[in-house]
């Protein structure tokens, strides 16, 4: 059969990962249907290229028998009905990991990795590629304003550029020649446990390199040096925050933060072993303006209004200097939504140093986002955000519920300068709502 003709069906299609897969099989020619509970911008974008999607409950009648794939995301249970009926029609069923990892067979693929700066790496990378001239295919976990507000490119060349997750062990389907490790740092808990089962699972993915392949990792990582323990049978290139060439490069990004040097050094790492000239690397990097929900400005006026998708201690920190660093002189405000129960517990401690820190003006930390099928056993007992502030103990870090921040704000908009939303979980729709507010009160910083 064509490959033009064959009928792929996604599982949870709104997901960031499963939706950028299919937009790339929408590109090759394949027919795409799929189903989600809720519908969303990134399900409409995909139903304009011509996916037919379900809105709802899952269920069986979804599936077309003469289905040659069924690809589902990692957060659907093996008692999905689709996926049981998919079983029962003998369709080729596979998680959105496994048939990424199919990909990546076919590919020379880079893959990007670690606790933080996946996406952002990834999309400073990807938009330095093309900048070449080398034409990649790029999957990443975010949106970019460079490929059309897309979370995928289709390019024509052999290089596949990845954002490879660590959680549920994902990236151990993935088969690169080159990986990038930005960091490594206790998270996904959940699903992991301790630190030392996470590292562990670390060097067995960068096991997967080839002889020939090449691990381009931070060299100032302590839980990085761990794993590289023992015989290497591949290439190493390490990067580290050399001041010199780090204060060059600072001055050039238009993305605030010492972590987004770290992502740029990666990124123009990777770029001298595949031949590109620092050149056109700086160009490139110069022009990066961020991603979808990273650190992303929204609006300068009335007031600044940051998107940001900080959903552990150390992204939420860096979050926090980004904009006291580009906003050195303006009252900067932060509402924070903690994502999931299991993470806020396992990092509660974590959590405090991090708010502690925090130069903010104001931060209001709303209730915790419930992933459901994730948190298990009685751990919403254990943890909330009103014991989250107690515990960090300032006088600007408050609780507030999130049926109450809409006029919250509408009240203090006056006050603030820089509006910061921050979390994993539905507080980014909020955003579209402040925006609309500002507009409303027609105020000028």
């Amino acid at each position: 059969m064509p490959a033009k003709r064959l009928k792929i069906h996604f599982i949870g299609l709104g997901g960031i990962g499963v939706s950028a897969l299919a937009h790339y099989y929408l590109a090759k020619g394949f027919k795409v249907s799929g189903s989600d509970l809720n519908d969303s911008e990134i399900l409409k974008a995909l139903k304009s290229k011509g996916a037919e999607i379900k809105i709802g409950p899952h269920k069986k009648e979804n599936i077309a028998k003469d289905t040659n794939l069924v690809v589902y995301s990692p957060a659907v249970k093996d008692d999905n009905p689709e996926r049981i009926i998919a079983q029962k029609y003998k369709i080729k069923t596979q998680s959105y990991p496994q048939a990424l990892g199919d990909l990546t067979r076919q590919h020379f693929t880079i893959a990007v990795s670690g606790t933080h700066g996946k996406s952002t790496t990834t999309a400073m990378l990807g938009l330095l590629l093309i900048k070449a001239g080398l034409d990649p295919t790029i999957i990443i976990g975010t949106k970019l304003k460079e490929l059309d507000n897309s979370n995928c490119r289709v390019g024509q060349s052999k290089y596949l550029l990845i954002e490879a997750d660590e959680h549920f062990a994902s990236f151990l389907n993935y088969w690169p020649q080159i990986i990038v490790l930005t960091n490594i740092e206790a998270d996904h808990l959940d699903y992991y446990k301790n630190l030392n089962n996470l590292l562990k699972t670390f060097k067995k993915y960068v096991g997967h390199l080839p002889s020939e392949g090449t691990l381009v990792f931070n060299g100032d990582d302590k839980n990085i040096k761990k794993i590289l323990t023992g015989k290497i049978n591949f290439n190493l290139a390490k990067y580290s925050f050399r001041q010199a060439e780090a204060k060059k490069l600072k001055k050039r990004l238009q993305v605030p933060g010492d972590h987004n040097v770290y992502n740029a050094l990666a990124a123009l790492t990777v770029a001298k072993i595949l031949g590109v000239k620092d050149k056109i690397s700086l160009q490139a990097l110069s022009a990066y303006q961020g991603a979808w929900r990273r650190f992303e400005i929204v609006q300068t006026k009335p007031f600044v209004l940051i998107s940001d998708y900080g959903h552990n201690p150390t992204k939420a920190l860096a979050g926090f200097k980004s904009a006291r660093e580009k906003y050195p002189r303006k009252k900067i405000w932060c509402i924070y939504q903690p994502h999931q129960y299991q993470r806020t517990y396992y990092l509660f401690q974590e959590f405090v140093k991090a708010f502690r820190q925090a130069k903010i003006d104001k931060i209001i930390i709303t209730d915790i986002y419930d992933v459901a099928g994730r948190e298990g056993g009685k751990i919403k007992d254990k943890v909330n955000s009103e014991k989250l502030v107690r515990a960090i103990n300032k006088k600007n870090i408050t609780y507030l519920a999130k049926e109450e921040l809409v006029d919250h704000l509408k009240e203090n908009l006056k006050k603030i300068d820089v509006l910061v939303i921050m979390g994993a979980g539905d507080i980014y729709s909020l955003v579209e709502t402040f925006s609309l507010t500002g507009r409303k009160n027609g105020r000028k910083i």
